[in-house]
């Protein structure tokens, strides 16, 4: 039996500073880092290192949906609940991990024609769930073939 010979991988990790609660826009970054792993067709696997902070798609073409999103979240997981115990970094902490929970900490996107698969109005996000600014850590894996 012959072994297949293994696809083409690439890997990419990015230290990223957010402002504090925000949805910062990283689609451009992902961007380059499949142009420049040489593939074709695949997979680019979105992934961060944290569970107060999460990644999304979602609309990258009018800034009024971050902000309606920030708004509809902040009303569904409120800061300050009294029901919660984990507090142990101020009252945005359980909050924060419950809307990681909510969303997602990594995303899979189809690589076609050497480009992020995205729709027209697609962006992706990393959408910080914290009040203070934190450094961040997001890694894109892209493999396929080239």
């Amino acid at each position: 039996m012959t072994a297949l010979p293994a696809p083409p991988i690439a890997q990419t990790l990015h230290r990223l500073d957010t402002r504090g609660k925000s949805l910062l826009e990283i689609t451009e970054r992902v961007a380059r880092d499949v142009r420049a792993s040489g593939i074709r067709t695949g997979l680019a696997v979105v992934y961060t290192r944290h569970t107060s902070c999460s990644l999304l798609i979602n609309e990258n073409a009018d800034p009024t949906v971050r902000d309606d999103l920030e708004r509809f979240f902040a009303r569904l997981v409120p800061e300050g609940d009294p029901r919660y115990r984990h507090d142990a970094e101020g009252p945005d902490d359980m909050p924060a991990h419950i809307r990681t929970a909510l969303t997602s900490v990594s995303l899979t996107i189809p690589v076609c024609d050497g480009e992020l698969g995205l729709g027209t109005w697609q962006g992706i996000y990393l959408w910080e769930h914290r009040d203070r600014p934190h450094r961040r850590e997001v890694v894109v894996t892209v493999h396929g073939a080239g």
